[in-house]
């Protein structure tokens, strides 16, 4: 027996070596199934540290107890090695066994002996794959979640879109417009956007927000009425609001159904599609502008007449700046229309850009049902007309059209008389007709007549056109 001073001694960092009977013992603590393999795929030693149900597998082709998809990984290491390659990266095949080993196992691979025998160390994955299975079931059961979230929300929109009966969500907590739809953002008298997020007092005439939240709650919770009667702000319509509170994703919001009384008036939605198709491709200029005459909107047609390319170029401008007397045009218009509602016809010229003047006629009608009050224009082209009256005029001027009073000169005066006379009678007409449409505003009555402002005055004097106090 050789004694311990006999044994070589081993270089500073070498393992020292193990004895096979002690081998199997560290396989198994290392790894939870480890193999020896021939070069071939033959399984000549099974070591697991639970059991000894895989003893079966010994002296068969480990390629029997692989998945289909884990054959060719094997038969791919038995290749590598054969070259002379080495296999440093672990290799996870899926076995198959019936019940006993249907788990993947994880392993590491160690060419051994001189025979080209392998090692196979494993380390079980069932728990990897339990937890993979789970997450891949979460994932499944989540997304059938957002597609039922995503088929609810189509049905809301669609309820929303197709609903006619106007109707709003409101915050119960700050009192804000959650949604609605658009028969509600018509009746309120803007868009539906503008509308989410704003304060839902604040659509209604004399309502605070916090008094009128208060309201609604206890209406929707009151056995007796469960309605209020409320006016909007923007169109100026008697509404009945009908609340009803519910909670959702723990949120209590107020479904408010808007009911508009029946004496009301109701906007037909092919009245507004045809008066918007004829305000885009109507022939005569429909101008809208405030009470100060600036323009606000204004449609192809009139930017035609004062040949404008874009619809920016105007919007924002005085009307007057188009107008042949400017304001003096301008204030007369709107004056009457103010004062009456609306103003019949009016007689006036555009000026484009480049100067030159287009004979019009003009009604304006003053839109007071709404809370910016506005004036609307409708302008039409006089060229053809004042063409056909200066052709006509020769031959329909008769002594019918003459004042009586000048008429019965002829033949007790000469011609000379009478025709100083005739003109008299019209300067008179014209006067009176200015200072009318100027409601007696003489420095815009002498402006429109092209006189000064004394010359007006002289010729007030003369035809009598003066009060006592004022002469």
């Amino acid at each position: 027996m050789t004694s311990a001073g006999d044994y070589p001694k081993r270089a500073q960092g070498y393992l020292p070596l193990v004895d096979p009977e002690d081998l199997p013992g560290i396989l198994a603590a290392a790894s939870d199934v480890a193999f020896v393999i021939s070069k071939t795929g033959v399984v000549q030693r099974v070591v697991r540290k639970e059991s000894d149900e895989l003893k079966h597998w010994q002296g068969r082709s480990l390629r029997d107890f692989l998945a289909m998809d884990s054959v060719p990984k094997l038969d791919d290491i038995l290749t590598r090695l054969a070259d002379g390659e080495r296999i440093d990266m672990p290799v996870e095949l899926n076995h198959s066994d019936d019940s006993s080993w249907p788990y993947p196992v994880r392993y590491t691979v160690h060419p051994i002996g001189a025979d080209g025998d392998i090692l196979l160390m494993g380390r079980d994955q069932s728990a990897v794959a339990e937890t993979q299975k789970q997450l891949v079931n979460a994932q499944i059961v989540l997304e059938r979640g957002y597609e039922e979230r995503r088929e609810y929300d189509a049905r809301y929109r669609m309820l929303l879109a197709s609903s006619t009966e106007p109707f709003l969500f409101v915050a119960a907590r700050d009192g804000r417009i959650k949604d609605l739809n658009s028969a509600a953002a018509q009746l309120l008298g803007t868009s539906r956007e503008e509308l989410v997020g704003s304060p839902v007092a604040q659509e209604f005439k004399d309502r605070r927000r916090g008094e009128f939240i208060e309201n609604l709650v206890s209406l929707s919770f009151s056995e007796m009425a469960s309605e209020l009667a409320v006016q909007t702000k923007r169109t100026r319509r008697d509404v009945t609001i009908t609340p009803m509170v519910f909670r959702a994703a723990g949120e209590q919001l107020i479904l408010c159904r808007l009911t508009p009384d029946s004496d009301s008036q109701h906007i037909d939605d092919r009245l507004s599609q045809n008066l918007n198709a004829l305000y885009t491709q109507g022939k005569d200029a429909v101008v809208f502008t405030d009470t100060r005459g600036v323009i606000e909107t204004a449609n192809d047609a009139f930017l035609e007449l004062v040949n404008r390319a874009r619809p920016s170029d105007v919007k924002g401008r005085s009307l007057g700046d188009f107008m042949a007397r400017s304001q003096i045009d301008l204030s007369v218009v709107l004056e009457n229309a103010t004062r009456s509602g609306h103003m019949r016809v009016y007689a006036t010229r555009l000026t484009n850009e480049f100067g030159i003047q287009t004979p019009v006629e003009m009604s304006a009608t003053h839109l007071n049902n709404r809370e910016r009050p506005a004036v609307g224009f409708v302008i039409r082209d006089a060229s053809r007309v004042e063409a056909l009256r200066s052709v006509a005029a020769p031959n329909t001027a008769g002594p019918q059209q003459i004042d009586s009073g000048v008429a019965e000169l002829v033949g007790s005066a000469t011609l000379k008389e009478i025709v100083a006379e005739t003109n008299e009678v019209i300067e008179k007409i014209c006067i009176e007709t200015a200072v009318d449409l100027t409601r007696n505003n003489r420095a815009a009555a002498a402006e429109m007549l092209g006189l000064s402002r004394q010359s007006l005055y002289v010729k007030l004097r003369k035809y009598g056109l003066l009060k006592k106090d004022e002469d």
